[in-house]
This record gives C-alpha cells, sequence and structure tokens, in this order.
C-alpha cells in the first residue's frame, strides 16, 4: 500500500482559466483516481513549483493571462531543470501553427482546444504517464545506433541513426508502426488505429510529412518512406 502511494503519479496543471482547469482536472481524476494533480494559473506560480518540484506530467496552455506565450517560457524551465519530463499543451492557439514549434520545444504532444473529445485528451495523459513509469534504464536508449530506436510507449527521444529525432506522440506511433512492418504497405486504416484523432488520410499524410522532413533534418536524402497511391505507406529504407 505504502509503494503504490509513493509511486502515485504527480501532475502539474497550468491553466489561467479555472472552468477549463478544473474540467481537465476532472478528467484526469475520473481516469486514475487517487493521482496527485496541483493546479497553477499563471506563470509566476507555475514556475515556483516547477523549480522546486519535478512532475510526472505538465499539462499547460500557451496563453496565460495576459502573457500570450507564457507556456514557452515554462518548457524553457523545464527543460532546463527537468529535462525528459513529458509536456503535453492544450491550447486554442491553432495545431498547424503551434504544433511544430512545441516539437521542437519537446513539448510530447499539443491538443487544441475544442478539437479534442475527452477520451482523445484521457489517452493522452495515460499514455504520458506510463512512458514515466515503463521508462527503460539508460542502457537500452543506447542500442541500435545504426538504425531505429523507437518505443512511442517508453520512451520520448526516438532515434535513428544514433542521433536524437524530434517527432510528437502520434508521429512516433505512426513510424514505430512502419518500421516494424518494413517491406510491407501499411494501410490508411492500419494507420487509423495509432492516430488518437482526426482519423482521416489527410492527416495521416501529415504525419508522414513531419517523419520524412524528422529523419532529413538528420539524413538530408533520406527518401525510406514510400507513398503507395490510394493504399498507404511502406518503410522501405535500406538496414
Amino acid at each position: 500500500m505504502t509503494t503504490s502511494e509513493t509511486r502515485s503519479p504527480r501532475v502539474a496543471l497550468i491553466e489561467d482559466d479555472p472552468p477549463t482547469s478544473d474540467q481537465l482536472k476532472g478528467w484526469i481524476e475520473s481516469a486514475r483516481p487517487g493521482i496527485r494533480i496541483e493546479q497553477w494559473f499563471d506563470r509566476d506560480a507555475a514556475e515556483a513549483a516547477l523549480a522546486s518540484t519535478r512532475y510526472d506530467l505538465v499539462v499547460l496552455d500557451i496563453e496565460l493571462g495576459r502573457e500570450r506565450h507564457a507556456g514557452v517560457a515554462l518548457i524553457n524551465t523545464i527543460n532546463r531543470l527537468h529535462h525528459g519530463t513529458p509536456v503535453l499543451v492544450v491550447s486554442a492557439m491553432p495545431a498547424a501553427i503551434y504544433r511544430g514549434i512545441m516539437k521542437a520545444l519537446d513539448a510530447w504532444d499539443y491538443l487544441q482546444k475544442t478539437t479534442f473529445s475527452e477520451a482523445d485528451f484521457i489517452d493522452t495523459v495515460l499514455e504520458m504517464l506510463r512512458a514515466v513509469r515503463d521508462k527503460p534504464a539508460p542502457a537500452a536508449a543506447s542500442a541500435g545506433t545504426t538504425e531505429l530506436a523507437i518505443d512511442p510507449l517508453r520512451q520520448s527521444t526516438p532515434l535513428w541513426r544514433g542521433q536524437r529525432l524530434n517527432l510528437p506522440l502520434t508521429a512516433q506511433r505512426i513510424l514505430a508502426t512502419l518500421y516494424q512492418r518494413r517491406g510491407e504497405v501499411v494501410s490508411y486504416e492500419e494507420l487509423f488505429t495509432v492516430v488518437k484523432s482526426g482519423r482521416n488520410r489527410d492527416n495521416v499524410r501529415k504525419h508522414v510529412s513531419t517523419i520524412r522532413d524528422a529523419l532529413r533534418e538528420i539524413e538530408p536524402g533520406f527518401d525510406g518512406i514510400e507513398n503507395v497511391p490510394m493504399r498507404g505507406f511502406r518503410w522501405s529504407a535500406p538496414q
């Protein structure tokens, strides 16, 4: 009993709108009873908490009060003090613009307000908490320097040829599926099963484009994800 209590996840919820904060808190508590959730409503209070506590998960908004990019500053604080802490950004800012920015800052995932359901939010939160719980020993992360090393449920830093790939969780899941089935055509319908929201072909194509861009940051000539018209995608990169 004592062991489970000491391992109870601790979540920081940073959102300046109290009703929204309470709603998100209620969703988390309904999915994971007993979880410790600390609510912060402004940048200063949140920064003080982050400076003294390493959370298992941080859920934050980008805009806090009159400060339009307070969340960016908070992510930088997390990266400086507690690098590797999962960060889920929940914001009204357009995902098409801000998802890439948050990815570059090492946020694990981005949900745009009014476009996701309670189930989407809970699935994302629980997946991140499992990633922290099941994080492998450091030695395991160094394996496979000449190929893809990725497990979206257990690590936040996939590696390609020993170098870090900057990818949100959904893109990691698609990449892991393509790589696991390398040499085979993976249909759109099969890829829909690893996409929590936006289960349509256009959204999958955008995720694949993000994956290609990330791989080309490491290997500029990378062309190992093949588009199979009307069917899906195939990992065709040589080992």
